[in-house]
């Protein structure tokens, strides 16, 4: 009985897996996991688009792309999410406790939206979109700034996977 069970799990996983390893499944992952990795869930999207290269290595530009958009817009939810926390807290709590950002993000105003050019970065990345929503910082000259800094990240592993893989 347990080999049985043994035999269906594996023809369920290998039936999973090719199922998803098509270009359009492959893609729509890759794109999910971008944007889920975009917000504060501690994931990362760079393991997905690796293997989508692995297993579509036409798709190069194509899944740069995708993963440049979906983290882009994964940082857009960050900032909105940042936005309405300002609301919440305006409207909630004490004015003294709402003004605690004014010392602590100086720079971060002074920078502006051009601090978002930072969103690529580990650990701090994701919670500067929300920072920058709750300071109001401009919404589409963030998410420019946003993608701009993506789009060199994710075109620096792609870019690095195609010269690994002419060498190979």
């Amino acid at each position: 009985m347990a080999l049985l069970h043994s035999a269906q799990m594996d023809h369920f996983f290998q039936n999973l897996l090719t199922n998803w390893a098509t270009p359009e499944l492959s893609l729509l992952v890759l794109f999910v996991s971008a944007v889920l990795a975009a917000t504060l869930l501690p994931l990362g999207s760079e393991p997905v688009l690796l293997a989508v290269l692995a297993l579509h290595p036409p798709l190069l530009w194509l899944a740069w792309l995708v993963a440049t958009v979906g983290n882009t817009l994964g940082s857009a939810i960050g900032w909105w999410m940042g936005w309405g926390a300002e609301r919440f807290m305006a409207h909630h709590l004490q004015p003294n406790r709402v003004n605690f950002h004014l010392h602590a993000l100086r720079w971060l105003e002074r920078l502006g939206p051009a601090a978002c050019l930072g969103a690529w970065l580990p650990i701090i990345g994701d919670p500067l979109c929300v920072v920058a929503g709750y300071l109001r910082l401009p919404f589409w000259p963030c998410v420019a700034y946003m993608a701009v800094g993506k789009a060199l990240r994710y075109g620096v592993l792609v870019w690095g996977w195609a010269w690994f893989m002419a060498w190979w």
